[in-house]
């Protein structure tokens, strides 16, 4: 971490994105299936990351002394929380060629094995891009530190309710904050706001993943 901060040039974006069909879709989705087989929020997110970083493909691979390295398959870090302290990043990879079904099963086992120190050496691999959701700990919104020498960390908060203007109606709709953290040497404020807007975009049509 400290070597991030000291080498890469951090920029960082914040969006909000209005979950309510992507909810529904995920409750009707999930009725349909037993309870070990239901999809988490996070699934969605990982696929919606995925066919974004398609779009705006600067966003995948390492930056080290030749330069940016763009990398073709999508591996993407997941930031999960051990029972006795500390934090992983274990992988789930080429997620852009995975369904929405197998992304789910992958990460509900992994995110059980991380936490009882159950992990392969694959899933430690170094991901591509690195995904960290605080909502379960109450976070509205989070900053993370990019993982060196990836060049872009999305980061989710919790969904609440917020006050929401839609249709020249307000009302209380389930919010979620979307963070980038960008390296400057890579990508701009421009490009990056691009790649949130995807995500975004992508969030709101759940049956497109």
């Amino acid at each position: 971490m400290a070597r991030s901060k000291r080498e890469i040039p951090h920029y960082y974006l914040q969006t909000d994105v209005p979950m309510a069909h992507a909810l529904r879709w995920l409750s009707a989705t999930n009725e349909q299936r037993p309870l070990h087989e239901r999809l988490l929020t996070l699934a969605l997110l990982l696929k919606a990351v995925a066919q974004s970083v398609a779009i705006i493909p600067e966003m995948n691979g390492y930056y080290t002394e030749t330069g940016f390295s763009y990398q073709s398959q999508i591996n993407l870090g997941i930031v999960i929380s051990r029972r006795g302290g500390g934090l992983l990043a274990p992988t789930i990879n080429d997620v852009a060629n995975l369904s929405l079904e197998v992304i789910g099963s992958r990460l509900a086992d992994l995110i059980r094995r991380s936490r009882s120190g159950k992990l392969y050496s694959s899933e430690i691999d170094k991901p591509t891009l690195t995904i960290t959701s605080l909502g379960e700990n109450g976070v509205d919104s989070v900053f993370g530190v990019i993982h060196h020498p990836q060049v872009a960390l999305i980061g989710a908060g919790r969904i609440r309710d917020r006050p929401w203007v839609e249709n020249d109606m307000i009302g209380a709709i389930p919010i979620m904050t979307l963070s980038l953290s960008g390296d400057h040497r890579v990508s701009d404020g421009h490009r990056g706001g691009k790649f949130l807007n995807c995500i975004a975009t992508a969030l709101q049509k759940p049956e497109n993943l």
